[in-house]
């Protein structure tokens, strides 16, 4: 898990520090060889991960159990390994992923909390959470969803399944979930970032389903700072992963 502040993403950079990049030299310094880490997805810069797997061939006998600990000796605080597990040869941690959960944070009180700075999206005025809620859904199904991602990044496919996506708020924190078998570049901030749209009275929830058919980035929301979105679940064969 990473608090993702400081970094410019998972991804290893050539002139910026990434979380990848920070985990495999711990990794490389605890088992006297170079490590090279496959992530479960890429995240971009500021966003954060409360949960992430990470895969890696080793010769080192290090056991198991005491691995996060020594990892965790020679990382920021801001990087924690949690668990080490030994997974079958064939394992790939994005391959192998069959879903995964994004959750987005709004702030949504009159009055900043210093606590929430580059946690949540601090936003002053009053949001309904029912509005917001009723866009989200308009997602969920299988879609194109050109219309929700960063334009002049290329994919295979821009098709998608989003199983759930959901509004809820807890006191002045809203948080939007979602779910699919994969995110395009930046396509949970895009959805977040519509959703608010929505609730600014600038599109309605029945909206939706017309812009995703269009394809046009122009006709959706905003792609929202990074600080509020964490990687929160993931879903693979091996239910050990999945807790």
């Amino acid at each position: 898990m990473y608090n993702g502040g400081a970094y410019h993403g998972w991804q290893v950079q050539k002139n910026a520090v990434s979380v990848c990049e920070t985990l495999q030299k711990a990794l490389s310094t605890v088992c006297g060889e170079r490590v090279k880490l496959v992530g479960c997805g890429r995240t971009d810069a500021g966003v954060h991960a409360e949960r992430y797997v990470a895969n890696f061939r080793t010769d080192s006998r290090i056991p198991l159990d005491r691995l996060p600990f020594a990892v965790n000796t020679h990382t920021p605080e801001d990087v924690v390994v949690r668990e080490a597990l030994a997974v079958a040869e064939e394992f790939n941690a994005i391959g192998s992923c069959l879903k995964k959960e994004y959750t987005y944070r709004i702030y949504n009180s009159r009055v900043k909390d210093p606590f929430y700075v580059g946690r949540a999206y601090f936003y002053p005025k009053r949001l309904d959470e029912a509005v917001m809620d009723r866009a989200a859904r308009a997602f969920e199904g299988t879609h194109d969803f050109r219309a929700v991602r960063s334009v002049g990044t290329e994919t295979r496919t821009t098709v998608r399944t989003v199983h759930y996506c959901r509004v809820a708020r807890a006191g002045e924190l809203l948080e939007l979930k979602v779910c699919a078998d994969g995110f395009l570049y930046n396509m949970a901030r895009a959805i977040t970032g519509t959703v608010l749209y929505a609730a600014e009275g600038k599109l309605t929830p029945e909206d939706i389903p017309a812009i995703l058919s269009s394809g046009d980035r122009t006709l959706a929301g905003p792609t929202v700072p990074p600080g509020g979105l964490y990687l929160t679940r993931l879903w693979y064969e091996d239910e050990r992963l999945n807790d």
